[in-house]
């Protein structure tokens, strides 16, 4: 073979369950891009994604799982069950909180949501498509498991302000991982290599080992001269984080 020819690509052969899966997102490829805009439009900040939740634990009840609201005393977390006889759970989440200041309308310039400036929050990675996508899988799976009999069960989890370490923690002190077989995770692309694939040791180790400060870039001295006037202390106005690793 000349060193510039490729070999032809190896065919990909799906067992008739994982068929099935593909086949019913694809049924769902329409109701599956509708979801994900309704979640965009929410673009609800950490701690705050009340619309966001409501939707999810309403479109699981509909589509059978039993669902558990504010798990773990989060009042925009939730677990969701559903079970085929005994046999392993599977895990899937959803995360959904949007970012200050990237209100952005689904549109090819820059121009925030209509009724909205730009500071208010909106999808950057975006975890409305992380989320559906979640979603999406763990109805392929529950689709194909009933069509071929295959016992055991999908608890799917909705993970609220990812982006300042909110609830896996959380949930994960408080048990709602436990007795889990696989977690399968995804994550819209926007970097190599870390996403879309399947891993089975942990990576971006970094996003677990941060140590957050906060500092002010522009300090705003208002606020100070008026504590000074009322005789009060005061906290910097402007903050963001830096992380070190």
């Amino acid at each position: 073979m000349h060193p510039n020819d490729q070999p032809p690509a190896p065919q990909t052969a799906f067992t008739a369950a994982q068929g099935s899966a593909l086949a019913h997102i694809e049924a769902q490829r329409a109701a599956l891009s509708e979801w994900c805009a309704t979640i965009f439009d929410f673009g609800e900040t950490a701690w705050r994604e009340y619309r966001s939740a409501e939707w999810y634990v309403a479109r699981l009840k509909d589509e059978g799982f039993s669902v558990e609201e504010a798990s773990a005393g989060m009042d925009t977390a939730f677990c969701a069950e559903w079970h085929n006889g005994p046999g392993p759970m599977i895990g899937l989440y959803a995360e959904y909180d949007g970012i200050p200041g990237n209100c952005q309308a689904p549109e090819t310039r820059r121009t925030p949501r209509p009724g909205l400036g730009y500071q208010a929050g909106g999808h950057t990675d975006p975890h409305s498509g992380l989320g559906i996508a979640g979603l999406g899988a763990a109805l392929a799976i529950k689709a194909a498991m009933e069509r071929h009999a295959i016992p055991g069960g999908i608890r799917f989890t909705g993970e609220p302000a990812e982006k300042v370490r909110g609830s896996k923690p959380i949930h994960a002190a408080k048990g709602y991982y436990d007795g889990l077989a696989a977690i399968l995770s995804f994550h819209p692309f926007y970097m190599l290599p870390m996403c879309n694939t399947v891993r089975w040791e942990t990576h971006c180790g970094a996003a677990y080992a941060m140590v957050y400060r906060f500092l002010c870039d522009a300090p705003e001295n208002w606020a100070c001269q008026d504590a000074r006037r009322s005789h009060r202390p005061t906290a910097p106005c402007a903050l963001r984080v830096r992380a070190r690793h």
